[in-house]
C-alpha cells in the first residue's frame, strides 16, 4: 500500500515538475527572443538607423506615394535588415540627418554622388540578373552614364522601370544620329510603338559578340542562340540552312541592311540590288567556301540590262536555301 502510494505521488510530482520546466523554458525562450529583438533595434539605433517613418515628416510628397514604388517591398516584407530597408536602404542612416535638421551633408544625396558611387549603391540590390552582368564595362558606364541618368526613383513619368521619361525620348537625347535615321522613309516602327530600343539593345551592357568578328555596335542584345537580335522578329531568315549565304552567316545582317533606317527599300545599303551584291561578288581575294574568292556574275548576266539588276528576282532565297546552292529556291 505504501509502495503504491509512493509511486503515485512520485509520478504526479514528476509530471508537475515537467510542466513547470516547460513553462519556464517557454518564458525563457520568449524573453530571449524579445531580448534579441530589442538588442537588434538597439544596435540599429546605435548605427544611426531610425526607420523610414520619420522621413514622412519632412518629405510627405515622397512618402505618401511611396507605397506604389517597387522599392516599397523592402518595407512591406519586414524581413530586410535596417541598412536594406526603405529610405535608409539607399540614403543611409537617418539619425544624423534628423539631428542636423536636414541638409545634404548629413545623408547620402544621389544628386551629389560621383557616378561610380551611384552605380555601387544601385548594384547592392540590382546585380543578381544576367542582364546587368556587363554594366561596369558597358559603353554607358565608361562614358559616365549611370542609373540616375535614365531612372528617377521618386519622380518617374512612366510606370515601367521607373524611367525619367519615355524610353524613346531618353535614347534620342543622347543618340540624335539614330533619331535622324529613324526619320527616314524606310525604318523599324519604333515611333509607332510596335517595338522599342531595348528589343535590340541592352542599355546595361551585353556579352561578347558572336558575329562580324566582334565588330558590331555595342550593347546589342543577342537572340536566343547567341545570334543577332534581328532574328527575334525575322525568324524565317535564321536557318540553319543546307546551303548558307556566307555573307549572312559570317558578316551578319548589317552587311546588307541599315538597322535604324534607310532611304532604300528593305533598309538596304544601296538603292540598286546588284550594286550591293557586287561589293562581294567581284572576283577579288581568295576567301569563300573553297578559297577561290567570290566569283563574278557570268556572261549570261548582262548587268547593263535592267532584267539582271535585281538579283533577288531569281535568287529568292538570298538568306539561305535548303534546295539550291545558288539560292534560286
Amino acid at each position: 500500500m505504501l509502495t503504491n502510494l509512493f509511486h503515485t505521488w512520485h509520478g504526479r510530482f514528476g509530471a508537475l515538475r515537467s510542466v513547470l520546466v516547460l513553462r519556464g523554458g517557454l518564458r525563457f525562450a520568449g524573453a530571449f527572443a524579445l531580448g534579441t529583438l530589442l538588442s537588434a533595434n538597439a544596435s540599429a539605433a546605435d548605427n544611426g538607423y531610425v526607420g523610414s517613418a520619420p522621413c514622412q515628416v519632412c518629405h510627405p510628397d515622397i512618402w505618401i506615394p511611396f507605397y506604389k514604388n517597387p522599392h516599397y517591398k523592402s518595407i512591406a516584407s519586414g524581413k530586410e535588415s535596417p541598412e536594406r530597408t526603405g529610405c535608409e536602404g539607399c540614403h543611409g542612416p537617418g539619425k544624423r540627418h534628423i539631428d542636423a535638421g536636414g541638409g545634404q551633408e548629413s545623408i547620402i544625396a544621389f544628386s551629389q554622388l560621383a557616378p561610380e558611387r551611384v552605380l555601387d549603391a544601385c548594384l547592392r540590390c540590382h546585380s543578381q540578373t544576367l542582364s546587368r552582368a556587363n554594366i561596369r564595362r558597358s559603353s554607358h558606364t565608361l562614358n559616365g552614364v549611370v542609373c540616375t541618368n535614365c531612372h528617377s526613383i521618386h519622380g518617374s513619368q512612366t510606370p515601367r522601370a521607373l524611367l525619367r521619361t519615355t524610353q524613346l525620348t531618353l535614347c534620342y537625347d543622347c543618340h540624335p544620329n539614330v533619331r535622324a535615321q529613324i526619320s527616314m522613309p524606310f525604318k523599324p516602327r519604333v515611333e509607332e510603338g510596335l517595338m522599342s530600343c531595348t528589343d535590340c539593345h541592352n542599355p546595361h551592357g551585353s556579352f561578347a559578340p558572336t558575329w562580324r568578328m566582334a565588330s558590331r555596335p555595342r550593347m546589342t542584345e543577342q537572340a536566343k542562340a547567341n545570334e543577332e537580335p534581328c532574328l527575334n522578329c525575322h525568324a524565317d531568315t535564321r536557318g540553319p540552312f543546307v546551303f548558307e549565304h556566307a555573307g549572312v552567316r559570317v558578316d551578319g545582317c548589317e552587311s546588307c541592311h541599315y538597322p535604324h533606317g534607310s532611304t532604300n527599300s528593305r533598309l538596304l545599303r544601296r538603292p540598286v540590288v546588284f550594286t550591293l551584291c557586287l561589293e562581294c561578288h567581284n572576283g577579288a581575294g581568295n576567301f569563300g567556301r573553297q578559297a577561290k574568292g567570290i566569283v563574278t556574275p557570268g556572261s549570261l548576266h548582262n548587268l547593263a540590262d535592267p532584267r539582271y539588276q535585281n538579283c533577288t528576282a531569281c535568287h529568292v532565297r538570298i538568306h539561305g536555301s535548303n534546295a539550291d546552292v545558288l539560292f534560286l529556291r
